[in-house]
């Protein structure tokens, strides 16, 4: 099973049917509903922290969930989810002087990256954010993975537990080749379950 934690967007079900489309059992939940103690119980083979609003710290049991899951359960953030990824890790979050709401945009990528693995340039993504991750604050043990050419960091990957940030919306209309990202993620899952 797969643990959805919903952090009240309206994209939830978008990433929810990318995931469960591709044969997955897929469970949601609001992150305000269940302790991370009863998330926990549930044994998920992965964990995928939805968009939402606000920030990390005001998104129910997120910060957490990072904080106590096991090293080795996959584990994917979504623009607010991406947010507190880098939080929990200690870097940095910092208001965009223009927040952008349904912009698209060509980010450039890692191709070693395991996210990336067959996406193809140029990557347009769909944004939806007025918070992004300061790089000079980005914790080591997260490599920035995909930027845009002004540096605003796109994505992230977590150096040594399988865990993986998209600061845009791979859900999105707007994100063409979202669903390889997010069958990248899915092919993590399963090499995870097999070891």
């Amino acid at each position: 099973m797969l643990l959805l934690i919903d952090n009240y967007d309206s994209f939830t079900y978008n990433l929810y049917h990318m995931l469960a489309g591709r044969g997955f059992e897929v469970e949601v939940i609001r992150n305000d509903v269940q302790s991370v103690e009863q998330l926990l119980a549930l044994e998920p083979r992965a964990v995928i922290l939805s968009p939402g609003p606000g920030r990390p710290r005001r998104a129910g049991v997120c910060l957490e969930l990072l904080e106590k899951i096991d090293d080795d359960i996959p584990l994917i953030g979504v623009c607010l989810g991406h947010q507190a990824i880098v939080e929990a890790c200690g870097g940095e979050l910092f208001v965009d002087d223009q927040p952008k709401h349904g912009k698209s945009s060509i980010a450039k990528f890692d191709d070693s990256a395991k996210l990336f693995a067959g996406v193809v340039t140029p990557l347009v993504v769909g944004r939806y954010h007025s918070l992004t991750a300061s790089e000079p604050t980005l914790p080591v043990e997260l490599r920035k993975v995909a930027w845009l050419d002004d540096g605003t960091i796109m994505a992230v990957e977590h150096v040594s537990k399988p865990w993986f940030g998209l600061q845009f919306h791979p859900e999105s209309i707007l994100s063409p080749q979202g669903q390889t990202l997010i069958d990248n993620f899915l092919d993590v899952t399963k090499q995870n379950t097999k070891n």
